[in-house]
């Protein structure tokens, strides 16, 4: 049956309200300082979603900002950071520190390995990394934790390897309840093309259950026929999508916009306080009622245009980042 875009297409409440329970395991796209989907993030806390069980490779600011907001249960990663402008997210460290979520560490690979056995539909991948490092001894989530859905019973499995006789650790796949990426573009059924590097936005949502898609642009089909190896997910996976541009910001999105160093700076000072992190909340978060409002907010053109990419570079050459 045909698929149209009106089937898909609805706005941020709407595909929160409809795609995200309290309890859900949730994926979210993108890489440290690179298009993770912020404005669907924004929409979660001013939902006040709660008890949410993240999973993920690489995360930044959008997980950082849904921990201190209160709306995260536990966490499956490998780290969570902002690269240059925070080694660590301030309200993931500060959260951990007082117990407030239940967390399980991976090596980097070792997590989009999960995720990729997941996009396969196996329920394991064997691998050799993270041997001979302290997270094959050390586990984060409780006995109790490992009894809950969508909670893997053990962090891994060692085992001979019945081919060549080496040792092999065991991986349990990642299949998220949901998985919610920012694309440039998307066609008229949901066939979604990422510009520049996926980061394995393309295995996450593969793996999942649900995918939403937040997007730059909503183009017609034919547009997207050109050159369809650039095309990443297919239409039939895809559940929803809204149209948000600069939906990613501060982050960057390759080709359209770059990242906004000094809103970075600003988050990690302020996030590494309570009371001033309640105040950015306030003010950028729950202070609005929409994203074009937050983009205003934020300096509105002058700010975008700052940030735009040099459609060849992909980035914006002149920005000044430190």
């Amino acid at each position: 049956m045909e698929t149209h875009l009106e089937d898909k297409v609805m706005s941020l409440s709407e595909a929160v309200k409809k795609f995200i329970p309290d309890g859900a395991q949730v994926s979210l796209g993108g890489f440290t300082a690179q298009r993770h989907p912020m404005a669907f993030v924004h929409e979660m806390i001013r939902q006040k979603k709660k008890d949410l069980h993240l999973v993920g490779h690489s995360p930044g600011g959008d997980w950082d900002m849904l921990i201190g907001a209160g709306c995260v249960k536990r966490v499956e990663l490998a780290y969570e950071a902002d690269e240059a402008f925070g080694r660590i997210g301030p309200r993931f460290r500060l959260a951990v520190q007082r117990g407030e979520i239940e967390w399980e560490d991976y090596s980097n690979f070792g997590m989009v390995q999960r995720i990729a056995a997941g996009a396969m539909g196996i329920p394991f991948i064997p691998t050799y990394t993270m041997l001979g490092s302290d997270m094959l001894k050390k586990e984060g989530f409780s006995a109790e934790t490992r009894k809950l859905r969508k909670v893997p019973s053990k962090k891994l499995v060692l085992m001979d390897c019945p081919f060549t006789g080496s040792k092999v650790a065991l991986l349990p796949s990642v299949q998220p309840d949901v998985t919610v990426i920012h694309a440039q573009v998307v066609d008229a059924q949901g066939t979604v093309r990422i510009y520049g590097q996926n980061f394995g936005d393309d295995q996450q949502a593969k793996a999942a259950d649900k995918v939403i898609v937040t997007c730059e642009e909503v183009v017609q089909l034919e547009e997207l026929r050109d050159y369809p190896e650039h095309n990443c997910i297919p239409f039939f996976r895809v559940n929803a999508i809204v149209k948000v541009p600069y939906g990613a910001h501060p982050y960057a999105c390759y080709r359209y916009y770059d990242y906004d160093p000094e809103f970075l700076h600003m988050y990690h000072d302020k996030a590494r306080d309570d009371a001033s992190f309640k105040v950015l909340l306030d003010e950028y978060v729950y202070g609005v009622k929409s994203w074009g409002e937050y983009l205003e907010k934020i300096g509105g053109d002058e700010k975008l245009k700052k940030l735009k990419a040099d459609k060849l570079l992909g980035y914006a050459p002149k920005l000044k980042r430190r």
